[in-house]
């Protein structure tokens, strides 16, 4: 799949603008390895696939930001293991601490906070 193929799956987002930074931050651990060698097997139907669940469980975090669901409630838990396991089958092994981690970039990171708000 090339760049310009990842471009048009996510909607023009391209991740070469990030890419010194993502692996400046992260291209030691093992999680960064296999993103990097799991991404290179997918074709057009399995990215498809992943954009497709993506946005699903994007929905469904808006939708329980839209009524206010409490972070730690069983709602919101499903949320995140389904984001948990998504991370895990597309990207890298992801467990529930890991997951943890990856939420604070969310929260800490203006570019991230302001994809969610985008999709709110």
């Amino acid at each position: 799949m090339t760049t310009r193929d990842i471009k048009k799956l996510f909607d023009d987002f391209d991740h070469r603008e990030y890419e010194a930074e993502t692996k400046e931050r992260w291209g030691d651990t093992e999680a960064y390895r296999q993103s990097a060698e799991r991404m290179k097997g997918y074709g057009p139907a399995e990215m498809e696939r992943m954009k497709a669940e993506g946005a699903e469980i994007q929905a469904r975090y808006a939708a329980l930001l839209a009524t206010g669901t409490a972070p730690d409630s069983p709602e919101a838990a499903a949320v995140a293991e389904a984001q948990r396991a998504y991370f895990d089958r597309w990207f890298y092994d992801c467990s529930p601490e890991m997951l943890k981690n990856v939420s604070h970039v969310w929260v800490d990171d203006p570019r991230f906070t302001a994809n969610i708000d985008r999709v709110r």
